[in-house]
């Protein structure tokens, strides 16, 4: 059967927000160190400690938000700890990831400088958990205050005269598990209380951002809501796919059969679910939808890489995963209308990582690519498609074949982003744009598979998976005609 997708280019269904492609570095395992920091004198090219490879790499994507420290390491990070000299910060124990020493010479300054470095928006997110309100107001003052003040004056002491832009702060992570065990009621007053000094400095805009649940967890959304909505500015969502029968067995990142293929992906969809019905819990609160829904941990999580410390979620990453980074980004997209940021889980050496390292190696995941490709969407116009497919079975079970998104761009390019679920089977399609002129229309498309279900990048074989041209579609008569190869992410332009 042909998959027939009709694309409405005068339907606009809103806009999507840069900030869905945003990421998230933790201090886990091999993300900040090694990953993203080796210290001005590594043999490791770097500028100001923060390495080159990895820079450059993270520029291409046009990262527009990165969120630091953490996670559930955010609740036990004090911040004064990581300023001042490096050789006289204090050390501490990494108690949530590996039992490690952290050094803390990568703090606020290094980050901040990171995202000056990657032209991005720093969200922070507060410690709740084990802080206090005296930590977190005086971060923010440190951070943002310009003036004469304790804070602003310890910031200059230590090399930064002027102060930062920091557009996001999260007050706390996770406080329903370890950020503090809370209930729902609990963490609606302390999020009251500590969002007081959360203060808004000069011309610095700071969206304050709520603890939200982790997957299904409404009733955490409805106790929040009700009782803090007036006074927080976003709400968070939690959701990782984890296709094994148990947290404690998550199921192989490679070297696994189709059915687990198939609960990878079935989870991943879950995603469209638990936004549909968290939106509608926080409508009754926030109907004009002024409060933001930010998905700030998502991503795939499987059992870590044999012999590597269990701690430091190190796992490999095949286009498995880029399926599930296409189709999550394409929910995210259809909801854009509340759904303001997402941030995927991690960006270096760490769950679905966009990159790992080695040393002084580096390689590119098919993860990466497929946040490269489908970058063009973001702050385009989402446009209305309509789409009739054969579905994808197995064993009784029942999903979509196809995931697809359409955007214009500013400079009037439309861009439509498929991801073909099916391991085996490639999509025959046509693709019929109505609502725009076709006549001169030029296409252009790439595509990103592999030759196995678990086909990845290695230090020895980099490439093994990267985008290609996608030779099989054609444009005949105003519309495109073809077909897209099996467990595969396609992005189709069209301009005139």
């Amino acid at each position: 059967m042909t998959a027939n997708i009709t694309l409405n280019a005068d339907r606009v269904a809103g806009t999507i927000d840069r900030n869905l492609y945003g990421h998230f570095a933790e201090h886990l395992g091999r993300c900040i160190y090694e990953g993203i920091w080796v210290g001005e004198d590594s043999p490791i090219s770097n500028t100001n400690g923060i390495r080159n490879d990895v820079l450059e790499a993270l520029r291409r994507l046009q990262v527009p938000v990165l969120r630091w420290p953490g996670g559930c390491f955010a609740d036990e990070y004090h911040w004064k700890d990581g300023i001042g000299p490096r050789g006289d910060r204090k050390r501490m124990v990494n108690t949530h990831w590996g039992g490690v020493v952290e050094n803390n010479h990568f703090g606020t300054h290094e980050f901040l400088m990171l995202c000056e470095l990657l032209d991005c928006a720093p969200y922070i997110n507060g410690n709740v958990g084990s802080g206090t309100v005296q930590e977190m107001a005086e971060w923010v003052e440190y951070m943002t205050f310009d003036g004469v003040s304790p804070m602003a004056e310890l910031r200059q002491a230590n090399g930064r005269k002027a102060p930062w832009k920091v557009p996001y702060f999260g007050v706390g992570n996770e406080n329903w598990g370890c950020g503090g065990n809370m209930r729902p009621e609990y963490y609606a007053d302390l999020y009251r209380q500590f969002q007081t000094y959360v203060r808004q400095y000069g011309d610095n805009k700071i969206t304050k951002i709520a603890c939200g649940p982790g997957g299904a967890d409404y009733r955490w959304t409805e106790t929040v809501m009700r009782e803090a909505h007036a006074k927080m500015d976003a709400f968070t969502l939690h959701h990782y796919t984890v296709p094994g029968p148990s947290w404690q067995d998550k199921g192989e990142a490679i070297g696994f059969t189709e059915q687990e293929w198939f609960t990878t992906m079935e989870r991943a969809l879950q995603m469209d679910e638990l936004i549909t019905r968290h939106s509608a819990i926080m409508d009754q609160y926030d109907p004009e939808r002024r409060i933001g829904l930010i998905v700030d941990e998502w991503g795939t999580w499987f059992n870590v890489e044999p012999g590597t410390n269990p701690g430091f979620l190190y796992q490999q990453n095949t286009v498995r995963d880029a399926l599930v980074a296409a189709a999550t980004l394409h929910i995210f997209q259809k909801h854009c209308k509340r759904v303001r940021m997402a941030n995927l889980a991690q960006t270096v050496n760490v769950l679905q990582a966009v990159i790992l390292t080695e040393g002084e190696r580096m390689l590119l995941t098919p993860t990466y690519h497929v946040f490269e490709m489908l970058k063009v969407h973001q702050d385009a116009e989402l446009l209305d498609v309509h789409l009739q497919s054969e579905s994808y079975e197995l064993e009784g079970r029942e999903l979509p074949q196809l995931s697809v998104s359409a955007s214009r761009s500013s400079d009037g390019r439309i861009h439509l982003s498929l991801a073909n679920l099916h391991p085996t089977r490639s999509a025959p399609l046509k693709l019929a744009v109505r609502g725009a002129a076709t006549e001169g229309l030029r296409l252009s498309a790439v595509e990103l598979t592999g030759d196995a279900m678990d086909a990845h990048n290695t230090f020895d074989q980099p490439e093994r998976v990267k985008p290609r041209a996608a030779d099989a579609l054609v444009l005949e008569s105003g519309a495109v005609h073809g077909s897209v190869a099996p467990m595969s992410v396609t992005l189709v332009t069209l301009q005139s």
